[in-house]
């Protein structure tokens, strides 16, 4: 049995990152539909059946440049996800500034009482309590 649905996919995409990615939330839309929202449950078939045309599909680079533009889409959504955590844990340490001149961010460690700070930016100087 194994061996047959190895010759069967011989050639076809198979599962990738953006199939799991539409496999899940198929899934989560399935429960939502189990709240008497019926929309749910027609999104749900649609992006099963979509996952799996795209697996058992024979164009591969079809399917390969799917997979990243929608890799390309979640780096961008880790990136800013990492950054926002990155800021939060660093709050506790340091207190961010916005220069009065240019704008441009400027983080300084708390705690020090009244401080000069210069933008390196645009080299303005100001005075703020941390």
């Amino acid at each position: 049995m194994k061996e047959k649905l190895q010759r069967f996919m011989w050639g076809r995409y198979g599962n990738d990152r953006f199939n799991q990615f539409l496999m899940i939330v198929a899934l989560v839309c399935l429960a939502l539909s189990f709240f008497g929202l019926r929309i749910f449950y027609v999104l749900a078939l649609a992006l099963l059946v979509y996952a799996y045309y795209r697996m058992f599909s024979k164009d591969l680079s079809k399917r390969s440049a799917e997979n990243q533009w929608y890799l390309k889409k979640e780096m961008k959504v880790r990136g800013w996800w990492q950054r926002k955590k990155k800021a939060i844990a660093g709050r506790k340490e340091y207190k961010i500034y916005k220069c009065p001149k240019c704008g441009q961010k400027i983080r300084v460690p708390r705690h020090k009482g009244k401080i000069a700070i210069r933008c390196r930016k645009c080299g303005e100087e100001f005075i703020r309590r941390t």
